[in-house]
Order: structure tokens, then sequence, then C-alpha cells
């Protein structure tokens, strides 16, 4: 079942991009023609959306795990802020 996903899914798009552009809807074409381009993409490279948040979030993580140590940040203190306040 899962070999006769792709081919429909495009098929799917293609028709829909076709009845879009007959009915003058040119933008939502776009998007249709874009999410199939994304599909085709997703399908050939294997790099998917998710894929690229994970990256990101795992880059920000690795950039954010020593920052208080080499800004010398150590945290959040109550005790030393209040005798700033004071």
């Amino acid at each position: 079942m899962d070999g006769f996903l792709y081919p429909f899914s495009l098929l799917f798009i293609a028709i829909m991009a076709f009845l879009l552009n007959r009915a003058n809807h040119f933008m939502l074409m776009l998007i249709v023609l874009a999410v199939g381009a994304y599909i085709v993409y997703t399908h050939e490279t294997g790099h998917t959306a998710t894929d690229f948040k994970n990256e990101m979030v795992e880059s920000l993580d690795k950039s954010a795990r020593g920052y208080s140590e080499t800004h010398g940040t150590e945290g959040y203190d109550a005790n030393k802020s209040l005798e700033t306040v004071k």
C-alpha cells in the first residue's frame, strides 16, 4: 500500500493544481504546487521539515549548553539579587 501512496498523492496534487488554475485561483495553485514540490523533495532526499527542526533544536541546545560558564553567569541566585536590591 505504501508504494501507491506517493504516485497517487502526486496525481492528486496535479489534478488539484489543474482545477485551481482553471478556476483562476492562482495563489492556491501555487500553494498546492509548493506542497507537491515538498512531497517530491522529501521522497527523493529523505530530508523532512521535522528533520530540519530537530537539527535546529540540537544546534541551539549545543550552543546554549555552556553559555552560563563561558559568560560568567552561574544562574539565578535569589539571595544575591536580594543583596543587590537592598
